[in-house]
């Protein structure tokens, strides 16, 4: 069909890329829709308002299912930090009986149940290398990797970019690490507190993960301490009957910024007491400002600052060095470890593979825009998830690509005839 060529080994020429400009490949395909990078959340939510507007996708996912960060990277205990009404994606409540903050089981079930809905079928392991405009011909070029290191290019007028905030690990180099001689992980690895019953066991970073997974070693009889380098907003899950987060949206409506968070702030002294005495100290901005201008997060407590306050969990300051089964802080202490967990986060890979420089940064794989207007770029270039702003903001940045899509899939419909997923035409 003209719309649609697949090459195997052979240099094509289509009149929509001029002449030789096809490179030899395992095979090339031509897809006359939005290609997707990333069928986790905010991939499947930008699939779903495209294709609730008539307009198909073609996701690409590097693993073998959906969700694969949430699948195959989160611990065992993990919930929802933000109330499910907050987390939905477009067109899809989540069920009824789901609790307040669904299970990591319960969320990976609503992701499947959504791609199921909307009809949603990525095309999984494939691993994309390098994606690129080409002037010539006038679109995007995105070269993958498959299983068996198969190449294969897909050439599209739109690209949009869903890999996330967290596509890769985060793992510091530390002084020693080499010389420990007992695990060291990240928690993407960490499953339960079980397998560490009985051990000393030190956790870096005390965010949201750190504190959880502290508290999860804590209730697994192991003897966790934390590492809290940074000054950090400890912040009640719930305030008065509510979600700390939907109390905050709801102030918002009509105090600035800085008001909610003096009120945050009182309410959670009144609440926790002064997290300073446990070595969490507050950063000079209050949590909401300080999430706007740095993007970081406040911790929601579940239950581990008690711990703190009882002694099961140890504060402690930042790392100095490694040394064989110990750690040496920056205060001079030194104390004796049987492992050691990175709750030290993820960052966007997109640099690695996106020869683009004008929509994201370089240095931190982010829009170079802020939140609300990071969401479009240059030449069919499209971001999804990347607004520091969960799955809200995905769900924002989604319906405005499927807007702004839809305009341009309008204007050239007679160039298109009805759409065909490519792996499966003949």
């Amino acid at each position: 069909m003209d719309y649609y060529k697949e090459v195997e080994g052979k240099r094509v020429h289509d009149h929509r890329f001029g002449k030789n400009t096809m490179s030899t490949l395992a095979r090339c395909i031509w897809v006359p829709c939005p290609v997707i990078i990333g069928a986790g959340p905010s991939g499947l939510a930008v699939a779903a308002c495209l294709k609730e507007r008539g307009i198909p996708g073609l996701i690409l996912e590097k693993a073998n299912c959906i969700a694969s960060l949430w699948k195959l990277k989160t611990y065992d205990r993990l919930r929802l930090h933000l109330p499910k009404q907050f987390c939905e994606l477009p067109f899809m409540p989540f069920p009824a009986n789901f609790p307040t903050y669904p299970t990591k089981t319960q969320f990976v079930a609503y992701l499947e149940s959504y791609k199921n809905s909307f009809g949603l079928d990525p095309v999984f392991n494939k691993t994309v290398v390098s994606a690129e405009f080409d002037d010539q011909c006038g679109f995007w070029r995105i070269k993958t990797l498959g299983l068996k290191q198969e190449e294969t290019e897909y050439v599209s007028q739109w690209l949009i970019v869903a890999t996330g905030e967290n596509a890769d690990e985060v793992v510091p180099r530390i002084d020693g690490m080499d010389d420990f001689g007992g695990p060291i992980l990240h928690t993407s690895s960490y499953k339960s507190g079980l397998l560490f019953r009985g051990k000393d066991v030190l956790v870096v970073g005390c965010g949201n993960s750190g504190m959880e997974v502290s508290l999860d070693l804590c209730n697994s009889n192991a003897r966790p301490s934390l590492v809290v380098r940074d000054s950090v907003h400890v912040l009640p899950q719930e305030m008065l009957g509510k979600s700390t987060f939907g109390l905050s949206m709801w102030l918002l409506k009509w105090f600035p910024v800085r008001l909610v968070d003096r009120f945050l702030l009182l309410v959670s002294r009144f609440m926790l007491g002064d997290t300073e005495k446990f070595g969490l100290h507050r950063p000079e901005f209050g949590p909401l400002e300080l999430k706007n201008r740095s993007g970081k997060t406040p911790v929601l407590d579940v239950g581990t600052l008690a711990k703190i306050k009882g002694g099961n969990i140890k504060v402690c300051l930042g790392i100095k060095r490694i040394t064989h089964r110990a750690v040496e802080f920056v205060d001079g202490k030194k104390e004796n470890f049987d492992a050691i967990i990175l709750a030290t986060g993820y960052k966007s890979n997109v640099p690695q593979w996106l020869k683009e420089a004008d929509m994201f940064s370089e240095e931190d794989g982010m829009p170079k825009e802020a939140f609300p207007r990071g969401w479009k770029g240059e030449r069919g270039l499209y971001a999804v998830g990347f607004t520091k702003r969960g799955l809200l903001g995905a769900s924002f940045d989604a319906k405005k690509i499927a807007e702004d899509i839809e305009r341009q899939w309008k204007a050239e419909a007679t160039n298109f005839m009805p759409y065909i997923h490519p792996l499966t035409s003949s």
